[in-house]
């Protein structure tokens, strides 16, 4: 009795190990670094002017490292897909012996059930109707403050932040990098998403309410082995 309970944990892990990997959830850096930005020039006694400090009359768009840049988040994405299959396939095969060295009339004689133009008849179907269809929708909106963290020579610039929201215990992170170009920052120094290179959007959550949205260890192990 006693072999019995130390056999049952092992067979549990044994199934574990077999059950197939989950899909990796994607890894949102936390906390973001903020950009290293060089450290102003000291001016020489007697100058009041120095050529890293901007012109008074200059466009205060980003365009350095460090300048932040607020993201607006609208991604929209919709797909349909539907296929039909149909197909069908009838045949029919009769084959006989009329003459057979005139020992036809002696085997009907004999056999007068006995046809020998249909000795052989075979009837064949085959129909196959399948349809399917599948329809996916998602809709993010938000807004995000990004950092400039790399100036590209032809002025495009790499930007990256992060955000992390805690409500009643659930911890809501999105994280968002890409390349934006200068021509689309506008004056107050905000860019749309779909005017991102190469964007890496992550919205992830941790908490009860995700746990909850996932099945429960055996259950995923029975999905897993379960041949039926």
């Amino acid at each position: 009795m006693n072999r019995r309970w130390i056999l049952l944990p092992l067979l549990f892990l044994l199934l574990a190990g077999c059950a197939r990997k989950q899909p990796e959830v994607v890894k949102v850096p936390e906390p973001l670094e903020p950009a290293m930005v060089k450290e102003p020039v000291p001016q020489s006694p007697g100058t009041i002017w120095t050529g890293d400090q901007g012109n008074w009359l200059a466009d205060l768009k980003a365009h350095h490292v460090g300048d932040i840049v607020t993201v607006i988040i609208k991604e929209k994405a919709s797909a349909t897909k539907e296929a039909s299959t149909e197909t069908g396939r009838d045949s029919s095969m009769t084959a006989g012996i009329p003459t057979l060295f005139g020992y036809e009339k002696v085997l009907q004689e004999n056999n007068p059930r006995l046809n020998m133009s249909e000795l052989v008849k075979a009837d064949f179907t085959n129909k196959f109707k399948g349809s399917g269809k599948i329809t996916r929708k998602e809709d993010l909106v938000a807004t995000l403050t990004t950092q400039v963290i790399k100036v590209y020579p032809n002025g495009n610039m790499k930007i990256r932040g992060g955000k992390s929201v805690i409500v009643n215990n659930e911890n809501q992170i999105i994280y968002l990098t890409g390349i934006v170009r200068a021509h689309d920052v506008t004056a107050d120094n905000t860019v749309d998403s779909g005017n991102i290179l190469n964007a890496q959007i992550a919205y992830t959550g941790k908490g009860a309410i995700s746990d909850n949205q996932k099945p429960g260890w055996l259950m995923r192990i029975l999905d897993n082995v379960w041949p039926f």
